[in-house]
């Protein structure tokens, strides 16, 4: 009963004057450095403090309670938003934060008063980190994401010649990396019916015997579809390093240069030898 009524009181001083709403989005406002315009500020949480309102008066005090799915259904969104947005979480937990302060106990209060707003401190404790957790799931989104981009952008295919396709590599060649090459290599050789490929390792900095593995794959992967693979860019050091290794590419050939792998597979192909001819 003790709790019930505690959550009757908070409904009343919630909804006792139209100033709590106001001073709560103008704590949060304060925060946030213009960055949300006042205008949508008051919007988001006009909504979020009906909500809680109306969640109080049909569920008591229990936020995991159904009748406070729309207040967490609104947290959820109001993360993403700011998430997207480049706000912290701090920025963002504020919003839900701010209402203590506006609530908060003076000299006049009674001691029902009092209880009631350490029930209500507890609950909004616990949608504040429901909502930093929202925060922290859609920021993990973003990241990965922006992984994915990155990745896509650092393995371009590119059409040399009629015929002839390369991929420049550049940085770590991993197992998430080859696959993502594999791919679009792949789709590159079918889109422009090219039978030779040509694999540039000149900007990988280091080559071990996973990285050759992940390259050997990539050349199986391009001849079952029909396409020849010249892997370039062994560099002295690289060179010395395969050795070492003992890994070894068969018959897969390999150049130093991707000039020199470019005139290779041209006079393959029939085609004349650009860059001052054969050598």
């Amino acid at each position: 009963m003790a709790v019930e009524r505690a959550s009757e009181r908070l409904v009343e001083l919630l909804t006792r004057d139209d100033a709590v709403q106001e001073q709560w989005v103008t704590a949060v406002s304060a925060t946030l450095g213009g960055r949300i315009s006042r205008a949508e500020l008051e919007r988001e949480l006009s909504e979020l403090y009906q909500s809680l309102v109306q969640a109080l008066d049909k569920g008591g005090l229990d936020w995991r309670d159904e009748a406070y799915s729309e207040v967490r259904a609104l947290l959820v969104e109001l993360s993403r938003a700011r998430a997207r947005h480049g706000f912290t979480p701090t920025e963002t937990a504020v919003s839900v934060f701010a209402c203590k302060d506006v609530l908060e106990p003076t000299e006049d209060s009674t001691a029902e008063d009092v209880k009631a707003y350490l029930q209500l401190t507890r609950l909004l404790d616990s949608l504040g980190m429901f909502t930093i957790e929202a925060y922290a799931r859609t920021r993990e989104e973003i990241i990965s994401a922006q992984a994915e981009q990155l990745l896509e952008l650092s393995t371009p295919v590119v059409k040399l010649w009629e015929g002839v396709v390369a991929v420049p590599l550049v940085g770590t060649l991993d197992s998430a990396r080859t696959q993502v090459v594999m791919e679009k290599l792949l789709q590159s050789l079918v889109d422009s019916e090219s039978e030779h490929a040509i694999i540039d390792i000149t900007g990988v900095p280091a080559v071990d015997t996973e990285v050759a593995q992940h390259l050997l794959k990539t050349v199986v992967a391009a001849r079952l579809m029909g396409a020849e693979c010249t892997i370039s860019g062994i560099r002295p050091q690289i060179a010395q390093t395969l050795v070492a290794l003992g890994v070894q590419f068969g018959d897969i050939v390999t150049k130093a240069t991707l000039q020199d792998a470019l005139r290779h597979v041209l006079q393959l192909s029939g085609a004349q030898a650009p860059l001052g001819g054969s050598r």
